[in-house]
C-alpha cells in the first residue's frame, strides 16, 4: 500500500523522531526508535503485522485521538505477555504470571513547549478497581493493559485520557540492544547475586556486572536495568533512565536504517499496540504530532519517593491526593517545568570571567587525601595502567570508598582496573573508584579514568568551566550535572554523579577540581 504524497511523513521526520525520544525510559526509547523507523519507511508493513504477531491491545479506557490535539501514551514494559496466563490462553498447561516492570506515561501536546514523561513506580499503593488495595504493577497480572489503564485513570481522575497503549516485553529489549550493537553504560557499583547454596525461596535473577564504563549487550543489559534487590523502586527507575540516555546518545539514523528489517521483526514479535496504531491513519496522527514535538525538550516529571510498610506488610510507594494532583498538573502543563529548570540552570551558571573556584569552594566536602592515597597506592606501584591514576582530595561528608560482598565475603575497597574495547575492538585500559554515599538509598558515585580518548559518553558536553586551573567539561541532565570530565594528552577522566543525582553541582565541581595523583 502506497500513501498519497500529501499524507506521507517527511523524510527528515525520522531524524526528529529519534531526537524526540530523548527522555523516555529504556524500553520505550529502543522500542519507539525502532517503531518510528519502521513507521516512516515501511508503514504498511508495521500496521499489518504477520500471522503469529501479538494481538492488538483492546481497552475501553482508550480515548480516540483527534487530529492535531494532545496525545497521551501509556507504555508498559513486561517480563512476558499477558497471554501467558492460562485464563487468557487455554493452550497453556499452566499460568506464567505476567508482571509489569515499567509503567510510563508520555504526553505530546502542540500547546506545550515540552514533551512530558512520567514514570509511575511499580510499588505505588493504589486501589485497583474490582480488586482492592495493592501495588500498581499487580493490575497487569490481574487484568493486563486494560486494568492497568483503568487503575491509572482512577488514580488521576476519570477525565484523565489515555489515547494509546503500547505493551513491550523484555525479550524484545534484549534483541533490540543486540541489533543496535550494544550500549556503553557508566555502571555506578558492582551488581552481584548468585543463587549457589541458597534455598529456592531466596533465589532471584543472577547477575555479575562490575563497576565502571563498559559495553552492555542483550541479557547483561537487561539484568542491569531490571536489578532491584536491595534497591528502591526509585533508584531502579533512575538506573533505567540513565541507561536510556546512554542508548539514545549512541543511536544513529544509519544504525537504525541498517537494521531496519531486523528491528521491524523484533518489534512485531514483542510489541502490542492498541487497534488505532494498527491503522495507517492512526500511526500518521501520532507520527505527525511526534515530528511537531521533535524540537521540544523532555520534561521528566519526578515522582516523590515516599515509602511506607515493612518486610511483613510489604513496602509501598505512597502518594497523597495533593501529590497526585500536582503530578497531574505538571504532566498536562510541561512548559512551566522546562522554564523552571532553565531558570534554575541560569542561576547556577558561572559568572562571565569567573574560574568556577568560588562556587566549588562553597560545596559541602571533606578532606580525603589519606583515604585516597591508601586506596590507589598498590595499584600505582604495580604500574598496571600506563597512565596516571587520579583520586580526589575531597569527598562528600558521607562518602567513603565502597567495599563489596561476594559469596558472603566482604572485599576491602580497591580500584577496579580493567580493559574496555571500543567499537572497532581495540583494547583500552581503564579504572574505576566507587564511592558509597548512602547505602539505604542505593546512592553511589565514582571516578573513572581511561586511555580511550573518545568514549561515547564524552561526545557532547553541554558546557565547560575552569576550577583550580583545570578545564572541566560539563555534562548535564536537565539542570543537574551527571558527569564532570577533563582530558590529558594520554587519558581522560570523569566524576559520575549518583543515579539519583545525590551530589549537588557544587560538590561535583569541587570533587573534580580536587583530583590529584601520586607518583610520576
Amino acid at each position: 500500500m502506497r500513501l498519497p504524497k500529501e499524507d506521507r511523513p517527511p523524510r527528515e521526520g525520522l531524524r526528529f523522531l529519534l531526537r524526540a525520544a530523548g527522555g523516555l525510559t529504556l524500553i520505550v526509547v529502543l522500542a519507539a526508535a525502532a517503531t518510528a523507523t519502521a513507521g516512516l519507511l515501511k508503514l504498511d508493513t508495521i500496521v499489518q503485522p504477520p500471522p503469529g504477531a501479538p494481538p492488538p491491545v483492546r481497552s475501553a479506557e482508550i480515548t480516540p485521538a483527534k487530529p492535531g490535539k494532545p496525545q497521551t501514551i501509556l507504555v508498559l514494559g513486561s517480563d512476558r505477555r499477558w497471554s501467558d496466563l492460562k485464563k487468557n490462553n487455554p493452550a497453556l498447561s499452566k499460568s506464567v504470571a505476567a508482571r509489569s516492570d515499567t509503567i510510563l506515561l508520555i504526553r505530546m501536546d502542540p500547546g506545550q513547549q515540552a514533551t512530558a514523561v512520567l514514570s509511575i513506580p511499580r510499588d505505588l499503593k493504589v486501589l485497583i478497581p474490582g480488586y482492592g488495595i495493592n501495588k500498581i504493577n499487580a493490575a497487569y497480572s490481574l487484568g493486563g493493559p486494560d486494568l492497568t489503564a483503568k487503575t491509572i485513570k482512577s488514580l488521576f481522575g476519570a477525565d484523565f485520557t489515555i489515547n494509546h497503549i503500547v505493551n513491550v516485553n523484555f525479550q524484545g529489549f534484549r534483541q533490540v540492544v543486540d541489533a543496535l550493537g550494544c550500549v556503553y553504560a557508566d555502571v555506578d557499583r558492582r551488581y552481584y547475586h548468585s543463587n549457589l547454596g541458597l534455598p529456592v525461596s531466596a533465589h532471584y535473577a543472577e547477575i555479575d556486572v562490575r563497576p565502571g564504563y563498559q559495553e552492555l549487550c542483550g541479557q547483561r543489559a537487561l539484568d542491569y536495568v531490571r536489578f532491584r534487590h536491595a534497591d528502591s523502586d526509585i533508584v531502579r527507575a533512575a538506573r533505567q533512565q540513565d541507561f536510556l540516555r546512554s542508548a539514545k546518545d549512541q543511536l544513529s539514523t544509519s544504525s537504525l536504517l541498517g537494521q531496519r528489517d531486523r528491528l521491524i521483526k523484533i518489534m512485531q514479535s514483542n510489541t502490542q499496540t492498541d487497534t488505532s496504531l494498527r491503522s495507517v491513519k492512526g500511526v500518521l496522527k501520532l507520527a505527525k504530532l511526534a515530528v511537531f514535538s521533535a524540537g521540544h525538550p523532555v520534561a521528566q516529571i519526578k515522582f516523590p519517593p515516599v515509602y511506607t510498610g515493612d518486610a511483613t506488610t510489604g513496602e509501598y510507594v505512597e502518594a497523597s491526593a495533593a501529590t497526585l494532583q500536582r503530578l497531574r498538573d505538571q504532566f498536562f502543563h510541561a512548559s512551566p517545568q522546562v522554564k523552571k529548570q532553565s531558570k534554575a540552570t541560569n542561576k547556577k551558571k558561572v559568572p562571565k570571567g569567573s574560574s568556577g573556584t568560588a562556587r566549588a569552594a562553597k560545596a559541602k566536602l571533606t578532606g580525603a587525601r589519606t583515604a585516597g592515597e591508601n586506596l590507589v597506592a598498590r595499584t600505582v606501584a604495580s604500574r598496571r595502567l600506563g597512565f596516571r591514576m587520579y583520586f580526589p582530595l575531597r569527598l562528600t561528608p558521607n562518602g567513603r570508598y565502597a567495599s563489596t560482598v561476594t559469596d558472603g565475603t566482604t572485599v576491602n575497597p580497591t580500584p577496579r582496573v580493567y580493559t574496555i574495547r571500543d567499537r572497532a575492538g581495540r583494547p583500552h585500559k581503564a579504572y574505576r573508584l566507587v564511592v558509597l554515599e548512602n547505602i539505604q538509598e542505593g546512592s553511589y558515585y565514582g571516578i573513572q579514568g581511561t586511555d580511550w580518548m573518545t568514549p561515547p559518553l564524552l561526545a557532547n558536553p553541554t558546557s565547560s568551566t575552569t576550577v583550580n586551573g583545570r578545564r572541566l567539561l560539563l555534562y548535564k541532565a536537565g539542570s543537574r550535572l551527571r558527569y564532570v570530565a577533563w582530558k590529558r594528552k594520554d587519558a581522560v577522566y570523569w566524576v559520575s554523579n549518583s543515579l539519583t543525582f545525590g551530589l549537588s553541582n557544587a560538590q561535583m565541581l569541587g570533587i573534580a577540581g580536587s583530583m590529584t595523583h601520586i607518583g610520576s
